[in-house]
C-alpha cells in the first residue's frame, strides 16, 4: 500500500468516498437515510481547517481509504478530522494502515484528538483496541460544550466520543 498527500484534482472523489463510507456506517446501524450523513461542507471545512493535511492510501494503484488531520505545530496536539476506508475494502487492514503511516508522518506529536459517533461500535473498537486511544468525553444532548455544532447528523441526535491518545 502507498500513503500519500491527497491531489486536488482528487478532492471532489475524495469527498464522495467519504460520504459513502459515512453513510454506509449510518445505515448499517439505523437504517436507510434520506440525509447526507456527512455533508461537502463539513467535509471542506477539514479540508480547508488550519494546518490541515489530507491523505489517501492506495493499493494497486486504486484509493482505498484516506484521512484527513489538523498539524499545529506550535502546541503538538494535532486532530484526526477525518479517516475512512473505502465501501468494500473493510476489514483488510486499511484503516490501521492509514492510522500507522499518519502516526510516523508527524512523530513530533505530543497528542492526537478525534471523535466518532456513540453507535459506532466498529470506529470505538478501531480507535480504543487497535490504535490505542482513550475516551476522554462523552457529548451529548446533556452535555455539549460546545454549543454551535448540533447540526451533525451522523450520530442520530445520541452523542460523540471524543478521544485522545497521548504519544510518548
Amino acid at each position: 500500500m502507498k500513503f500519500r498527500p491527497l491531489k486536488k484534482e482528487e478532492l471532489a472523489q475524495f469527498i464522495l468516498d467519504v460520504q459513502e463510507a459515512f453513510q454506509k456506517g449510518y445505515e448499517d446501524y439505523f437504517g436507510k437515510c434520506e440525509d447526507t450523513i456527512i455533508p461537502e461542507k463539513d467535509i471542506l471545512e477539514s479540508y480547508n481547517a488550519k494546518g490541515a493535511k489530507a491523505f489517501v492510501m492506495e493499493e494497486d494503484g486504486q484509493i482505498v481509504g484516506g484521512a484527513i488531520v489538523a498539524i499545529d505545530g506550535e502546541t503538538n496536539v494535532n486532530e484526526l478530522h477525518i479517516l475512512y476506508v473505502k465501501v468494500g475494502c473493510q476489514s483488510k487492514g486499511v484503516g490501521f494502515a492509514i492510522w500507522e503511516q499518519i502516526e510516523k508522518r508527524y512523530p513530533e506529536t505530543q497528542i492526537w484528538k478525534t471523535c466518532t459517533p456513540y453507535f459506532d461500535q466498529r470506529n470505538i473498537h478501531f480507535y480504543v483496541n487497535k490504535c490505542k486511544f482513550h475516551v476522554v468525553e462523552f457529548l451529548n444532548r446533556y452535555h455539549h460544550p460546545d454549543e454551535g455544532s448540533d447540526d451533525f447528523i451522523g450520530d442520530h441526535g445520541e452523542g460523540m466520543f471524543e478521544f485522545e491518545k497521548v504519544m510518548k
